[in-house]
């Protein structure tokens, strides 16, 4: 019979996936308009890094295929998010956005990977020094769900920060550092506990500002900022 940590990491898988899923309404209006307009990148790119090195992670950390399964999913799908930018930004971002791309999406993984292997020969050294990098790029990313609630408070307006991603953020981190603790995993446990305790305040901030007046951003701005912060997923989310 499994252990219960499987189960749990299967509900995990899911929830992340549709994590993953979420900005697919957001780059079907910049397919359709054939423009990413003003739709950032980073978020997306930061995603991949993260997702990309949570994959090596659960490849070289017994017991962790849970981990690589689903972030290798968002690796792939990332990489479509990622493509679609570098083909419908406008000329003069598209360098840039090349530049970024291959400094956190080809060089940053390398060199990590690279370093991790010579600087350790023994295989848990590895994984511990992979899972430390790991979390540390996931409670930086932290600073997006933060800057959602800023803008919350400040417009007292919820439309820069959707129910259903708060929803999300919280019930991933919450079923993902349930996961943590049934593995022992600490560098799994502290980004997801992150963003189990950020998804709880964002959840609060939701009931308190759903019905008060807005101030602040015009329409388009709020259209925007809404999918923006679809991009921002998480992503420390993603954490898996």
């Amino acid at each position: 019979m499994a252990e219960p940590s499987f189960y749990i990491g299967v509900i995990g898988n899911v929830i992340s996936v549709l994590v993953f899923l979420s900005p697919v309404e957001t780059f079907w209006k910049i397919v359709k308009r054939k423009s990413t307009e003003e739709y950032k990148s980073l978020p997306y790119i930061c995603t991949l890094l993260g997702s990309s090195l949570w994959t090596y992670y659960g490849i070289v950390t017994p017991g962790e295929y849970l981990v690589s399964t689903v972030n290798g999913f968002g690796s792939f799908v990332e990489i479509i998010y990622v493509s679609l930018f570098l083909i419908y930004a406008p000329r003069h971002l598209k360098l840039n956005t090349i530049v970024v791309v291959a400094l956190l999406n080809v060089f940053f993984p390398i060199a990590a990977i690279a370093a991790t292997r010579s600087a350790f020969k023994d295989e848990k050294m590895r994984s511990q020094s992979m899972g430390f990098i790991c979390a540390g790029l996931n409670i930086v990313m932290y600073g997006s769900p933060l800057s959602a609630m800023k803008t919350v408070v400040t417009t007292k307006s919820v439309k820069y920060m959707p129910f259903w991603l708060s929803f999300f953020l919280f019930l991933n981190g919450a079923i993902w550092a349930v996961y943590a603790s049934l593995q022992h995993d600490v560098f799994l446990l502290v980004p997801n506990g992150v963003g189990f305790v950020f998804g709880t305040i964002q959840l609060i901030l939701y009931g308190i500002y759903r019905n008060a007046k807005p101030a602040g951003l015009s329409n388009g701005s709020s259209e925007i900022a809404a999918d923006e912060e679809e991009g921002l997923t998480s992503r420390a989310p993603l954490l898996s």
